[in-house]
């Protein structure tokens, strides 16, 4: 969706610099980041003239790629170690738009580049959304432009709010209770009772409204993920789990890692899908729905159906008394998986992988065909790999941190 992650480069003996491009009249994202930042990294700061967001070529040209490379080009001196363009003009102006700054960003500086566009978005592919309410202070043709945008890279906006405001600096004025009643309603629910699987997150599409602040409270209340586009822009160019600002930048590192793994081993075997079943529950992570999942082109996704107790499961079971990888090329031999796997998700073949924890089968990886298939000696390598490196993500964020 958003881009590959960031791989920083080798960094001297002190804290990680954190190099932002900010809007002239946002007076939200410094506060907040460097709230988040605290302990962890520092954050540095360049302003290029942005007072005004609409749908016109003025307000277009705020975002010329020639005033941000010379942004970007004050914050190498100060050897940061990212640079991100700390504003969200690439969902109306499109994903192209933002890798193009930072391809040109990385070329001028050597430095590596993301915005926080590219980093919400790719916040939601670790969550696995597609079905997105959009919280956001902007007019309607911007919020109809973000729906375009996003629906090209497989995200429907099924919900939204909007304030129907044109100047930047009036969005810091947004109240908390306003944050509060736009993310509801974006929800699909301003009464607070969202139906299961109508929207999978919320996304705040502003860094300078102070949404960050009212994630944790939100998420509580509506029961799904409430992504801010500033916490995403820090999550992304952080990398490290800060507590108190809600899922994303508690959990969302692991979950990133889980969906990286799966999609490499979908890409690997040539299956039609893989999952990963998993029980956190500190994370908010348990086997009846998948933490991560990867998809072939037009089939059907399993990851919220939580209609089947996972551990009842004949294969479940097999694995749990085994402790190794099940290899069913066909369904006709004993344990046979649930009915609904082949009736319903048309699966015809499949391996199973276990993971282990200290009380035993803590999870399990799948790799799914739609048609009867001989797994090959390098599908069960791959297999293997992708467990251990589940297994090392696991091992490596202990439990209760992410």
């Amino acid at each position: 969706m958003g881009q590959a992650p960031l791989r920083p480069r080798a960094l001297p003996d002190r804290a990680r610099r954190i190099g932002i491009i900010t809007p002239s009249s946002n007076t939200c994202l410094e506060p907040t980041a460097y709230r988040m930042l605290s302990g962890t990294a520092t954050a540095h700061f360049a302003r290029i003239p942005v007072t005004r967001i609409a749908l016109d070529e003025r307000a277009d040209r705020q975002f010329s790629t020639d005033a941000m490379l010379d942004a970007a080009r004050l914050l190498a001196d100060a050897d940061v170690d990212v640079v991100t363009w700390g504003g969200t003009a690439g969902s109306w102006l499109g994903l192209e738009h933002d890798r193009a700054l930072c391809a040109a960003v990385t070329e001028a500086t050597g430095i590596p580049a993301t915005t926080s566009t590219l980093a919400l978005l790719d916040a939601l592919r670790a969550y696995g959304v597609t079905r997105l309410g959009l919280a956001v202070p902007y007019t309607d043709d911007v919020v109809a432009r973000i729906a375009d945008v996003y629906r090209g890279a497989g995200i429907e906006v099924v919900a939204s709010a909007a304030l129907g405001l044109t100047e930047n600096a009036a969005f810091a004025e947004v109240t908390g209770e306003q944050v509060d009643k736009l993310v509801a309603t974006a929800a699909g629910s301003p009464d607070g009772d969202v139906h299961d699987g109508e929207v999978h997150a919320v996304a705040v599409v502003c860094t300078n409204v102070f949404g960050a602040g009212r994630v944790v409270d939100a998420e509580a209340r509506l029961g799904i993920p409430v992504l801010d586009s500033t916490s995403a822009t820090v999550w992304q160019v952080l990398g490290t789990a800060v507590a108190g600002w809600g899922e994303l930048l508690a959990s969302g590192a692991r979950r990133a890692a889980f969906q990286d793994v799966v999609d490499e081993l979908l890409a690997a075997t040539g299956a039609d899908r893989t999952t990963l079943r998993v029980d956190l529950p500190e994370h908010g992570l348990g086997v009846d729905r998948t933490a991560a999942e990867g998809l072939g082109p037009r089939v059907r996704s399993i990851r919220r159906d939580a209609s089947l107790d996972q551990r009842g499961l004949n294969t479940v079971r097999w694995l749990a008394e085994h402790g190794r990888v099940l290899v069913q090329p066909h369904f006709r031999a004993d344990p046979r998986p649930p009915e609904a796997l082949i009736d319903v998700y048309g699966v015809r073949a499949q391996v199973l992988a276990p993971l282990r924890g200290a009380g035993g089968l803590l999870g399990w990886l799948s790799v799914h065909s739609l048609t009867e298939r001989a797994w090959s000696e390098a599908d069960l390598a791959a297999v293997d790999t992708a467990a251990n490196q589940t297994q090392k993500i696991i091992d490596s964020h202990p439990r209760g941190n992410s």
